[in-house]
């Protein structure tokens, strides 16, 4: 496993910390997270979305998970993008995200 490799998996076990306020999902899991880049440098670029552009946490959301991020080991800078396209929809989720909240 590369370096670039371990640090993409710790990232996203970091993200793994993070819930939506509104379902009691974590943010990664739920497919909020649509791309995770890493530099050669180390410095990452994070695409996420929300599940509603009305969700109360959308000015807070990014910047907690920019922080989360970059208090990752080896991650040198952090940059969390807002996209709303393609917009979320339950099929983003991941297989245990559906069945814990009964979504088949």
């Amino acid at each position: 496993m590369s370096d670039t490799d371990t640090l993409n998996k710790d990232i996203i076990e970091a993200l793994q910390h993070i819930y939506d306020p509104e379902i009691p999902l974590n943010i990664y899991d739920l497919g909020l997270i649509y791309k995770i880049d890493i530099d050669k440098e180390k410095n990452v670029r994070i695409e996420m979305t929300l599940t509603s552009p009305n969700c109360p946490v959308a000015d807070s959301m990014p910047a907690e998970v920019g922080e989360k991020v970059k208090s990752v080991k080896g991650v040198r800078s952090a940059l969390v993008e807002l996209v709303w396209d393609p917009p979320f929809t339950k099929d983003m989720m991941s297989e245990e995200a559906r069945l814990l909240l009964g979504i088949f």
